[in-house]
Order: C-alpha cells, then structure tokens, then sequence
C-alpha cells in the first residue's frame, strides 16, 4: 500500500489526527498489560483515551514499530494459555494519564518519520503533557 501523505505508516496508514481531541474533557483512561506468571508487567500495551464526548481513542505500537491513533473501543481481556494473559482495565495511577483524569486536552503534537509514519504524539494538558511513543516497538508514556 502506497502512503498517501508524507509521514503515513506504509502499512497501518495515517490513522485518526488527534486534534479532533482539543476541547475535550479526559474522563477515562483504560489499558491493556501483559501479564506472565508473578512477573510484573512493564508497561501497558495500549491505552485507550475515552474523552468527555464518550469517544474512545486508542493509543498503541504497529507492527513497523509506527505509533498508531485510531478510535476503537477496548477490546475485551484474554487467555493466552502458557504464554499469559493479557487484562485491560480502567486504570487510575498506572499511566501518566492518570494525573490528567478531568483535565481539558489543550493541545497535542504529533512527530513522524518518513519511513515509518507516526512515532510520538504528545497530548497537552493545563497542568503538564503525556508523551507516547514506540521505542523497539514497545508503547511507552511519559510525562513532563
């Protein structure tokens, strides 16, 4: 599949633009984590964004390692037998996005690579920002 903008994924395309979520009030945030035996798990594998309008973002790692945005519902948790299980599930102070529950999104950018499409969005808040991105294909959120 050609890209049809500079900075699409080759292979997930340009996803959602997340500006449509200026103005909106985040009400809850949900996540997936993989979960294996008694270890703990590193960090979420997707995180869902359900904003003031009841809409349903979803934040997560492609297969190139590209950040996709897209609007979905949270999927259902799963069994994966002998390789874990993986829970999602309304989180309240296990993401940065948690210190933002109730806050208005004021702004959010995006970075993008040519080869790979989107790589960072960062979301703005009035009392700080949360940073997404895919290093080595893993979600990872930040604040600052």
């Amino acid at each position: 599949m050609e890209s049809e903008e500079l900075g699409d994924c080759p292979l997930h395309g340009a996803g959602v633009h997340p500006e449509y979520l200026v103005g909106r009030r985040l009400e809850q945030v949900v996540a997936s984590w993989h979960l294996y035996g008694s270890k703990a798990p590193s960090g979420p594998l997707d995180v869902w964004l359900i904003d003031s309008g009841q809409v349903s973002t979803h934040v997560t790692t492609g297969s190139d390692w590209c950040l996709t945005v897209e609007r979905s519902a949270p999927y259902a948790s799963y069994d994966m037998a002998e390789s874990g299980r993986v829970e999602v599930a309304p989180v309240r102070g296990r993401t940065p996005f948690a210190d933002h529950l109730g806050e208005t999104v004021r702004a959010v950018s995006e970075e993008r690579d040519p080869n790979t499409g989107r790589v960072a969005l960062e979301i703005a808040f009035d009392s700080g920002r949360v940073r997404c991105d895919a290093p080595s294909g893993n979600l990872r959120l930040s604040s600052n």
